[in-house]
């Protein structure tokens, strides 16, 4: 298990992985461009160079990068459908230049949508994301809070996605975010919980599938729907049940990201080395 953070880019890409060492973090996200929009500054090979060597000189293997908040997979204005799958394909291959393990996006919502219509305009949005790349960097679906009409709060919402016949043969994984899931009435507060929310997660979509996990603890309770992140052991998820997730022999085989708040400037190396303290337990 390597635990790390969400950081800057601020000034350009390449800073981030000496954000990254300078909190502890051992593995890292980003946004590769501004989360809400905007001038986008490309990857040239110049950039990727200089972003490569400062993983090496930090000595950083594995980052990830996280789309923008706007990504509306089920939208009915084509400006933000189609604007949405052209972002995607580009964090993907921006990601690939960099050498990015992973590329995670939230989906969107139904908005005015049925559900059966609203899958469909999903499934054939990343079939069009995913149409011809050969890149490296995998595209991972990330389980949403599920607040309103928002798309993949249930583990078998995912599994519809990415087991639908035009789509289960692609390279699609899941990032699975404790906050996320909490919210959506997956309990996770104790070994037991625990186990029994991945036991449910293996029957539905399959270990396999989870690639990453997104590490927050939950301002709100138990199925609320409230996506608020918490730090860690100060939440409704608390200290037991983050000792469980890293005592889990799947979980600790991943990459943990933090997306706690960043109130203060110790935030970050707080966060850290309490869940290093854990992992050691």
């Amino acid at each position: 298990m390597r635990i790390g953070t969400h950081v800057s880019i601020a000034g350009n890409i390449w800073h981030s992985p000496g954000n990254a060492a300078a909190v502890g973090a051992e593995v890292f996200q980003i946004f590769s461009r501004s989360p809400h929009g905007g001038p986008v500054k490309p990857i040239t090979s110049q950039v990727a160079a200089r972003f490569k060597a400062e993983m090496n000189r930090h000595k950083l293997s594995t980052f990830y990068i996280h789309t923008p908040y706007f990504i509306n997979l089920a939208s009915i204005k084509n400006n933000i459908y189609y604007g949405s799958i052209s972002v995607l394909r580009q964090e993907l291959e921006r990601g690939n230049l960099l050498g990015c393990s992973a590329v995670m996006t939230h989906l969107g919502s139904f908005g005015e949508l049925s559900d059966a219509q609203g899958f469909k305009r999903v499934v054939d949005a990343l079939i069009k994301v995913l149409d011809g790349y050969r890149g490296k960097t995998q595209l991972l679906l990330e389980m949403s809070a599920g607040a309103g009409r928002i798309i993949g709060d249930t583990f078998s919402e995912i599994a519809k996605i990415i087991f639908d016949k035009k789509l289960k043969k692609l390279d699609l994984g899941v990032c699975f975010d404790t906050c996320h899931a909490f919210a959506s009435g997956y309990d996770l507060r104790n070994k037991g919980s625990v186990e029994k929310t991945l036991k449910d997660f293996d029957k539905t979509i399959g270990l396999e599938k989870l690639k990453l996990v997104h590490v927050n603890d939950s301002k709100g309770d138990l199925g609320k729907h409230l996506d608020r992140h918490e730090h860690i052991g100060k939440g409704k998820i608390g200290i037991g049940g983050f000792a469980a997730l890293a005592s889990n022999k799947i979980l600790s085989q991943l990459d943990w990201i933090l997306e706690t708040p960043k109130d203060n400037p110790k935030d970050d190396q707080k966060n850290i080395a309490t869940l290093q303290a854990l992992r050691y337990t």
